[in-house]
């Protein structure tokens, strides 16, 4: 057993890097990444990025703003679209790239300014998808990696088989495991991965 995996980190919100590390490619966004890093050759200067919570959207966002000095708005189903629609029209004007992220795409974001509906129907648009058990896998390693600990390779197989493909559900159980660790006190074993799961 590694030396580290003994230990157990306290069940606090771990700061996001910045780094292009912070964000792991793979089948399900690489196409995403691959978009955002040929930004110059975009037909419009904005792009929309969809995709699930806890997919990573703000975080690729950030990496993109700060690595080509574009505009990000998150959130952007959110936003008074009268700001939306200028924000779209200057960085048009001004070839400023401009990512801008939201749950769904039109038309299931249901925009009511006419000018931004037509806007948003000619922005490029791509998504981010639900993780495969290769990203999963990633996932969580690099969540205890960044706590000094190693995941066990037996409790990640058993965690496989029982997880839905998704990165909500992937994010719910390292906040079960989380919480179990830091009751109990001990390391990472595959018992308190099934207690926490099973629980």
């Amino acid at each position: 057993m590694s030396p580290l995996a003994g230990q157990i980190g306290l069940p606090l919100a771990w700061p996001e890097s910045e780094s292009d590390a912070a964000f792991i490619v793979a089948e399900s966004n690489r196409h995403a990444v691959r978009h955002l890093d040929h930004w110059s050759l975009w037909p419009v200067a904005i792009t929309l990025l969809t995709g699930p919570r806890k997919s990573g959207r703000s975080t690729l966002g950030r990496i993109f703003e700060r690595k080509c000095g574009g505009a990000l708005i998150d959130d952007a189903d959110l936003a008074e679209e009268e700001a939306l629609f200028h924000a779209w029209n200057g960085a048009q004007a001004e070839r400023r790239p401009l990512l801008i992220i939201a749950d769904e795409p039109p038309p299931r974001w249901a925009i009511t300014l006419p000018d931004l509906r037509s806007r948003m129907a000619a922005t490029p648009k791509i998504t981010l998808g639900e993780p495969d058990d290769m990203l999963i896998e990633a996932i969580v390693q690099r969540h205890y990696a960044r706590r000094g600990l190693v995941f066990p390779e037996n409790a990640m197989g058993w965690m496989l088989k029982r997880i839905e493909r998704s990165h909500y559900s992937v994010h719910r159980a390292l906040d079960a495991i989380d919480q179990v660790a830091f009751a109990r006190g001990g390391g990472l074993t595959l018992a308190l991965v099934r207690a926490a799961l099973d629980g």
